[in-house]
């Protein structure tokens, strides 16, 4: 959603006279099939993620459930689903469709393989690695996160011409220059301080709480920003623990203004998930990851820290870590140089950008 709310946004600047429509796709057309797999996939990540992984990893490229596994679940799907979002789109009559997510992806190809749509159908590819639930014979454009990913996607026979490494859509404010002294300053943050971000993600999932203490309970010199997003329970463990600690901590739950959060930090601890790791990419932001749920975050993990942007820490071994490398800031410095070069901040423009040229040269505007 947060991609494609980045795409919309990005059409208001550049195509303003595009009617734009965010569709959550099983919740419009099957809502009860939006509940199960969606509390499937949450309660399998909050009990059982080992076995998420090991269910994720059997359907990569060339793993069992990759082939008729995955042909079966599309199948499945698409009878569900698919003959009210026919019906939608029938009505509506786009001129281009953008899959953020990898199950709609199956239903649009399986409607251009049956002439029920005609226009462009573009796979946004929400991770920094290409899995295989996003592979479809009938998709026109790939948008990948990076270069170093077109290798992946044509070991999975996706021609070059139709794959574009223009970045994950992020938010357009991610695409604007900040000044950091000044932007710490309007945040209530001490702007001489060494700064960390440390976030949970939109669900505040992971071990947050015992990362805020380590990090929390020994430096003076440094301040936390510290992000729970949604979850209200460990934002209040959170603000009845901060307390206690030594260093100075600032406590948000959900928000909106991310960007700056992030452009106010030298560093920032959390998980892998892909839009969390583009925005930061986009800032130069370089990242310690703290163990990873099985599957993307996985993946995403092992990208950008090949890539040389960040590194994979172990929750117990979190602050010895980070003053190593805080005791050695031109390594802090090269982490930053390397994810400033991966990211595409401007990704969501580029893609609008794309989508426009593709129109005007079908001549259907």
């Amino acid at each position: 959603m947060r991609t494609a709310e980045a795409i919309k946004k990005a059409c208001g600047s550049l195509a303003p006279e595009a009617e734009v429509v965010i569709l959550d796709t099983f919740r419009y057309a099957n809502p009860l099939l939006e509940k199960v797999v969606l509390g499937t996939y949450m309660e399998m990540l909050k009990m059982t993620p080992v076995l998420y992984g090991y269910l994720y990893r059997r359907s990569e490229r060339g793993q069992p459930l990759s082939g008729r596994g995955k042909e079966e679940f599309n199948r499945i799907l698409s009878l569900l689903s698919a003959p009210r979002l026919m019906a939608y789109i029938r009505d509506f009559e786009p001129q281009i469709i953008v899959c953020t997510h990898p199950f709609p992806l199956g239903i649009i190809s399986y409607m251009k393989k049956r002439g029920k749509f005609n226009g462009l159908a573009v796979a946004t590819i929400t991770d920094f690695t290409i899995h295989s639930f996003w592979i479809f014979p009938h998709v026109d454009t790939y948008i990948v996160g990076s270069e170093a990913l077109i290798p992946q996607c044509e070991q999975y026979g996706i021609e070059k011409k139709r794959i574009r490494a223009t970045g994950i859509p992020i938010d357009p404010a991610f695409s604007k220059p900040y000044d950091k002294y000044r932007l710490r300053l309007e945040l209530n943050l001490d702007p001489d301080l060494t700064t960390i971000l440390l976030v949970g993600g939109g669900l505040g999932m992971g071990p947050l709480l015992s990362a805020v203490k380590s990090l929390g309970s020994g430096n003076n010199r440094l301040q936390l920003i510290v992000v729970s997003g949604a979850n209200k329970v460990l934002y209040e463990r959170l603000a009845r623990t901060i307390p206690s600690l030594s260093c100075a901590i600032r406590l948000y739950g959900f928000v909106d203004n991310i960007h700056q959060l992030m452009a106010a930090s030298d560093l920032m601890v959390g998980k892998a998930g892909g839009l969390t790791c583009a925005e930061a990419l986009a800032l130069g932001l370089p990242m310690f990851i703290v163990d990873p749920l099985p599957g993307q975050e996985e993946r995403n993990t092992e990208f950008i820290c090949s890539m040389q942007a960040g590194v994979k820490v172990e929750e117990k071994d979190l602050a010895a870590v980070i003053t190593n490398y805080l005791h050695k800031q031109s390594d802090i410095a090269s982490m930053a140089s390397a994810a400033l070069g991966l990211g595409k901040p401007g990704a969501a423009y580029d893609l609008v950008d794309y989508m426009s040229h593709v129109v005007r040269d079908l001549k259907v505007i």
